[in-house]
């Protein structure tokens, strides 16, 4: 059995359970995308928008003028 040797039964098992619970988290996922879509555009229906979509953010400064190396060299 493609030279799997004795264990082929425990190594073909075990590749068909990682493959039915990876199947199930992508249908999960897939599913719940679907969910959290129509639940917003119910939302947006009703007149209820996102915070971010009325003020954007700012682009945020960066915090270190100077990097290590030229406050040595100061």
């Amino acid at each position: 059995m493609l030279g799997l040797g004795p264990h082929a039964s425990f190594i073909i098992a075990a590749y068909a359970v990682t493959f039915v619970v990876v199947a199930a988290l992508t249908a999960a996922t897939i599913a719940d995308d679907r969910k959290q879509r129509r639940l917003l555009a119910d939302l947006e229906r009703r007149g209820i928008t996102r915070r971010s979509a009325a003020n954007p953010r700012p682009a945020a400064k960066p915090t270190v003028s100077r990097t290590a190396s030229e406050k040595g060299s100061a």
